[in-house]
């Protein structure tokens, strides 16, 4: 489930208390005084074994003694009775509960018994154990928390009671008003995911604030997140980010994988805004409430003080944002009204011994330029005016420029606590944040920044799509055999044919079981040879002395291997020793170790990593990580991610490296994590990359326990199984496929070709042309959520029709709009690739199929009467109608 019997926690009509109770200091009495001091207008009843007298409330003894059913239930009873409640408010028609009451747990049994009793009515659950929720457009306050909270355009969503108590109490100091508070508490059934996809549709919340612990299911929750963060900003902090958290690994690749690393990469894949504390939360919100319409990354700062706005530039420019030039308009009309000292330049320095009036004259022209995207006022205090009258000045012209259409978001920072408090009220009133200090000023512009950012990445970001060449049945023979000895580990022949049948090109090697085969296994390689310990008990051969490099004779290498083996015999007896691995020795020029390779995540699933290698690896830590799968485009980005990334792209003397061959091999990774998701671990170290490409020299490859049916990404990867050869009833053979990120130019070109009158029936307006923001969101989709069909003709390189489906995310309903070239009409595209979607619809479960069409559209109408589809008015639009069908 998603938002279904959601709505009543931000608009309820009624509310009933269960467990309320008049005894001070009880839970039920400060959730009950909570609920009448804010004011809730509709119906409020009391269900309590113990009635009591109360002014604006109704009072039973039990659910079954209600009169209606309460659109909002509030539980508070002991745990061994909230199942037979929430069943009991489950057959009286209340479709959602928020249950406060602790102790039901999975161990218990009491959290599934509660589930039991709600499921059969679609009863939703928020809870268990949590504070409970708040609407202030409901005036509804259904929690035991102390402060109170104003109405605002701000969610928050906590898996913390304690971190909204927090929140309140910080909001209350600040002016700052909330759409909607919900704690989360156990999330038995109501779930992040849920709960972003219920404010994320909320016309009444501008961005979205979440405390995150633990996600119960990641593919729900990264995909609710990413459809919020395509419409708000979503910032969220993540709690347990410690070092303790990463887990002891197989490989390196799963040692640096660790969860604070797997956070970032899911939140920053879908847009999610991530700070470190509880402030930056708290400054976070305060800025994205206030400030709107950033256009881009450019600053102008206006302060009284030169070292005030040094420091804000410095700051600036960590923050990845730009101090532009000033306009020579805005020049000229700062030269009119500043005095001949003036900076003349950005920051504009007013000069120490300015009063309000020179902010009054400088912030006009500031917020006309056309240079500027934002505005960050400064003020050092000084005796010339008190800090509230240079507020009141910087307020004023703020609101003129505003009321002639000049709206920017403005920043103010009135340095020291004093300073600044004097100026909060009226700033305050104004919309402005404030701030005591330059870095923290630039920390809520970086905070605009990256919220911009953010979304920009899910519609902007390059995309890029590279096939990877594999040859799939030899990769599968292999774990085939590995699962057939019983083993987890592949040996390291097994992991070079694994890669070489990926196309990651591997050191020429051969193995022998001991050391008197060497000399012969080297006959055929060049030297110099390596010689590499062949152990299921050694991962890490390097650290125990398992290499020896640069051997120049066949009897050199074997002499090598008798001594690994005898020095391991007497230091690691326990260690069984398959063989040794003999390999030519590979010596490029300007070549750099790196490491590549697969993680699984608990939470997350696959990942891929690239980064610095050698066997210093984990020391140097130097890694970037992604949730698979990702294409080109993003495996560029990754590697450009690291520190190394600069080194590799030459310096000096030292040629750059072959960027694209090492984006390759995280390509044949990410392949690997759909086509193979047996594997759970694989570890390239080294990869040596240089001008001419790269080369697999190590690497090792761990399976999970049992085989694995499904791959388990969160990010859905492109579901290319559904890709077709049809033919039409026509007898016109087409090719069908998924779209993919890249395929925006393909599209472009598409409605070139469509006409007038089919853009308008396609997008139920006048459209004239398709931008890039139609484009992106029929290429950029979440196949969790959305499925955009192309379908080909003769030439691959054209689409002649295309067909969107758009799901609820329960997937109880989804909209679907086609459209066909008119030069591939009247030869059954249309009907075929509309039944294709219908297949790849009840495949996926989707309850119901809508179509959305003009009256006047008499073929689409036609076409969906014949393929079963209900027509019906548009009670609300005479001008449309709307085709529905179950699946």
């Amino acid at each position: 489930m998603t938002i279904r019997n959601l709505a009543p926690l931000l608009r309820p009509r009624s509310l009933a208390l269960i467990g309320a109770s008049d005894r001070p200091g009880s839970l039920g009495n400060l959730v009950l005084e909570n609920v009448l001091d804010a004011g809730f207008a509709g119906p409020i009843s009391v269900v309590t074994l113990h009635p009591f007298e109360r002014s604006g409330i109704h009072c039973v003894r039990s659910v079954d003694d209600l009169g209606e059913a309460p659109d909002l239930a509030i539980v508070m009873t002991p745990a061994p009775t909230v199942p037979e409640i929430i069943g009991q408010l489950g057959r009286r028609g209340t479709k959602c509960a928020v249950v406060l009451s602790s102790g039901l747990t999975r161990t218990s049994g009491l959290q599934q018994a509660m589930l039991d009793e709600a499921r059969p009515h679609l009863l939703r659950v928020v809870g268990p154990n949590c504070l409970g929720i708040v609407s202030p457009r409901a005036k509804l306050d259904a929690t035991f928390a102390r402060a109170k909270s104003k109405r605002g355009r701000l969610a928050l969503i906590s898996q913390s009671g304690a971190l909204i108590t927090a929140m309140l109490d910080w909001a209350d100091a600040r002016g700052i008003g909330f759409s909607g508070i919900v704690s989360a508490g156990d999330m038995a059934d109501v779930d992040l995911g849920d709960l972003i996809d219920l404010f994320a549709t909320d016309p009444e919340t501008d961005a979205i604030l979440l405390y995150v612990e633990g996600v119960s299911d990641a593919a729900k929750f990264l995909s609710a997140a990413r459809a919020a963060a395509i419409l708000k900003p979503v910032v969220a902090i993540k709690a347990g980010r410690s070092p303790a958290a990463a887990k002891a690994a197989f490989s390196h690749t799963g040692a640096l994988a660790g969860s604070d690393a797997v956070y970032r990469a899911a939140f920053e894949r879908v847009g999610i805004v991530t700070v470190e504390t509880l402030t930056e939360l708290f400054d976070a919100a305060q800025t994205l409430c206030l400030c709107k319409g950033l256009r881009g990354d450019r600053l102008g700062i206006v302060t009284n003080g030169g070292g005030a706005g040094i420091l804000a530039v410095d700051a600036l420019a960590l923050a990845r944002g730009r101090l532009p030039e000033l306009s020579a308009a805005t020049l000229a009309s700062l030269d009119a009204v500043l005095p001949r000292e003036w900076s003349r330049a950005n920051p504009v320095d007013l000069i120490g011994d300015g009063g309000p009036a020179r902010y009054a004259a400088a912030i006009p022209p500031m917020l006309c330029d056309d240079n500027i995207d934002a505005l960050l006022v400064m003020n050092c205090p000084t005796g010339r005016a008190t800090s509230a009258a240079f507020a009141a000045a910087t307020v004023g012209a703020v609101d003129a420029a505003r009321c002639e259409g000049r709206v920017k978001p403005v920043l103010a920072c009135w340095l020291g606590d004093t300073n600044a408090a004097e100026a909060q009220g009226a700033m305050e009133q104004a919309g402005i944040p404030l701030f005591s200090a330059p870095e923290d000023a630039i920390a809520g512009f970086s905070d605009l920044l990256r919220a911009r950012r953010a979304r920009s990445d899910l519609t902007d970001r390059p995309a890029a799509s590279r096939e990877v060449k594999r040859d799939l049945e030899r990769a599968r023979r292999v774990l085939a055999n590995v699962r057939g000895q019983g083993r987890t580990q592949l040996t390291a022949l097994e992991t070079k044919e694994l890669l070489t049948a990926y196309g990651i090109v591997v050191a020429e090697s051969r193995f022998v079981a001991d050391a008197s085969a060497v000399e012969a296994a080297c006959r055929s390689l060049k030297p110099p040879f390596v010689v590499k310990i062949a152990s299921p008990n050694l991962s890490h051969k390097s650290d125990v002395g398992g290499v020896v490099l640069g051997l120049g004779t066949a009897a050199a290498a074997a002499a090598a291997a008798r001594e690994m083996a005898a020095r391991l015999a007497r230091e690691r007896p326990a260690a069984l020793i398959a063989g040794f691995v003999i390999e030519e020795m590979i010596e490029r020029r300007d070549a750099f170790e790196l490491l590549a390779g697969i993680a699984s995540d608990e939470a997350f699933g696959p990942l891929v990593l690239i980064g610095s290698g050698g066997t210093a690896v984990e020391i140097v830590a130097d890694k970037a990580l992604s949730l698979a799968p990702i294409d080109h485009a993003d495996a560029l980005a990754l590697i450009d991610r690291t520190a190394i990334a600069k080194r590799l792209k030459g310096y000096r003397n030292v040629r750059a490296c072959d960027l694209d061959a090492v984006a390759a091999v995280l390509d044949a990774l990410s392949a690997m994590t759909v086509d193979l998701p047996d594997i759970l671990e694989l570890d390239i170290n080294p990869l040596l990359a240089n001008y001419d490409g790269v080369i697999a020299l190590d690497a090792r490859v761990c399976l999970s326990p049992q085989p694995v049916a499904n791959p388990r990404h969160a990010i859905t990867p492109v579901p290319m199984n559904w890709s077709a050869d049809l033919v039409t009833r026509d007898g016109v053979a087409i090719h069908v496929r998924p779209v993919r990120a890249d395929d925006e130019a393909l599209l472009a070109e598409f409605f070139k070709h469509v006409s007038p009158e089919d853009l308008r029936f396609r997008f139920l307006s006048g459209v004239s042309e398709v931008g890039h923001d139609k484009l992106a969101m029929m290429t950029r989709v979440d196949y969790r959520r959305t499925m955009t069909f192309l379908a080909f003709g003769t030439d691959p390189g054209t689409v002649i029709a295309t067909a969107m489906l758009a799901a609820e995310p329960d997937r109880s309903k989804a909209e679907i709009a086609l459209t066909t070239r008119a030069d591939a009409r009247k030869s059954g595209v249309s009907w075929t690739l509309f039944e294709h979607v219908l297949r790849y619809a009840r495949a996926e479960k989707i309850a119901k199929i809508e179509a959305i069409e003009y009256a006047d559209h008499d073929a689409a109408i036609r076409m969906e009467q014949e393929l079963g589809f209900v027509i019906e008015s548009d009670p609300e639009d005479p001008t449309l109608r709307i085709a529905t069908r179950s699946l």
